[in-house]
């Protein structure tokens, strides 16, 4: 066995069901959150605004998702692979070269508006039966969306029912 930090070629590869058992692949059952983060170009203007925002410009977004879930028989809360799907089939087709104008419900697009919209698309998601049956009490703790790469707007689960 060698020290920790010092480097070494694995021999024997560790084989499932002979070195670990299914029994052993979980190792809690507590909450966890995972996050996953997306970046989407779009153009948009402020309303009712006197400012250089009330004009048509561009941003690269990035949007940051917290959500909670206990872990499955094998050690997994949410497949990283689940949160993308939902991203592109229900969000990006809204944001990712696109004018939000538009394509977002009928509000003034401010990264503080914008959040919510991020925040309540997963959450309904999230909470579908085909999502419940994976995400074992899978939700959003929390949704940033960062304007630019100093400024961002935050919704958080504690504040959604406020």
């Amino acid at each position: 066995m060698k020290a920790p930090g010092e480097f070494r070629i694995v021999e024997n590869l560790q084989q499932y069901g002979q070195d670990i058992r299914h029994e052993q692949l979980r190792y809690h059952t507590k909450r966890v959150l995972v996050s996953k983060e997306f970046t989407f170009d779009a153009a948009h203007h402020l309303h009712a605004y006197e400012g250089k925002c009330k004009n048509l410009h561009g941003h690269t977004y990035k949007a940051v998702y917290g959500i909670s879930g206990y872990v499955n028989e094998i050690g997994l809360t949410l497949d990283f692979g689940e949160i993308k799907d939902i991203w592109k089939a229900r969000i990006e087709p809204y944001l990712d070269h696109r004018y939000l104008n538009e394509t977002l419900p009928p509000m003034n697009t401010t990264a503080e508006n914008m959040v919510v919209w991020l925040y309540e698309q997963m959450e309904t998601a999230l909470q579908s039966d085909e999502m419940q049956a994976k995400a074992r009490g899978g939700r959003v703790e929390f949704v940033r969306l960062y304007e630019t790469p100093t400024s961002y707007a935050e919704a958080r689960r504690e504040w959604m029912s406020e």
